[in-house]
């Protein structure tokens, strides 16, 4: 693939899987074969055993200015979508979604996509030079990756109308203020806290961390009745694994548990 499409890095570190949004030359502005790479990448994030935090980051000293509109402008008018294929993960969590958790860490000009893929994780830490901005109407066009959605789930509706329909840009004070971010951290840090949360996250037993955000995520989807009908079911399964006996003995002996996600 020549330098001009981009590409998307992943790196494997113990249990966490490392994903890099990689074209800075573009403001990591997104191609297609980038899109394809990344969903490639949040497969293998979902599919392996091995890994069980994933951490999306950005080479170079912005996060991403979102889709390059030229390259995408004939796909946008066929109303091509990937969610109706469930055999590989949607970075955007609009139609397969990932079972493991993800920390993002973005920086400086964080547009669009951008917003949107963060917002597909479940733990966010800003770069305190962000600039983040939901654009679309700008172009003449609306969010399709999940910002009209859950701009209002995380920051209600007021917030989300005020950034949706302004199209105008904020700050990572502002994203954290409206909750679309849980840390604001010095430039340059970004990835490291991430990392970090990451790994404390690893020191759970993955089964048990994956199914705290399948509960959480099917409240979100399916409501009270659904998620609370599904809670012993999840535990009893849990309560039978290898890791729930290693947590017990842990306790007994008092020393951290060792969890093999077994």
């Amino acid at each position: 693939m020549s330098d001009d499409e981009g590409s998307i890095t992943t790196e494997t570190r113990d249990h966490l899987f490392l994903i890099g949004i990689d074209r800075p030359a573009k403001l990591n502005g997104f191609t297609p074969p980038m899109m394809e790479q990344l969903i490639d990448a949040y497969t293998h994030l979902d599919e392996s055993d091995d890994a069980w935090v994933g951490v999306l980051f950005a080479h170079g000293d912005n996060f991403t200015a979102g889709l390059d509109l030229p390259k995408w402008s004939e796909r946008m008018k066929g109303g091509e979508r990937r969610e109706a294929d469930r055999s590989r993960v949607d970075p955007t969590a609009l139609g397969r979604s990932c079972r493991k958790p993800i920390v993002t860490a973005v920086k400086g000009i964080t547009y669009t996509l951008g917003i949107e893929l963060m917002l597909a994780g479940d733990i966010v830490i800003a770069a305190d030079n962000c600039r983040f901005s939901q654009l679309e109407p700008k172009r003449g066009i609306h969010a399709t990756g999940g910002a009209t959605i859950r701009f209002v789930e995380r920051g209600g509706w007021g917030n989300a109308m005020y950034h949706l329909l302004t199209s105008n840009e904020f700050d990572a004070a502002e994203a954290r203020r409206i909750g679309l971010v849980q840390e604001v951290v010095p430039a340059g840090t970004e990835l490291d806290r991430a990392i970090e949360l990451a790994e404390i996250i690893t020191e759970g037993a993955p089964m048990a961390v994956q199914a705290t955000k399948a509960s959480s995520l099917r409240y979100l989807l399916e409501g009270q009745e659904a998620a609370t009908a599904a809670l012993g079911s999840v535990q009893a399964e849990l309560a039978g694994t290898d890791d729930a006996a290693e947590g017990v003995a842990s306790f007994i002996e008092k020393r951290p548990p060792i969890f093999t996600g077994r």
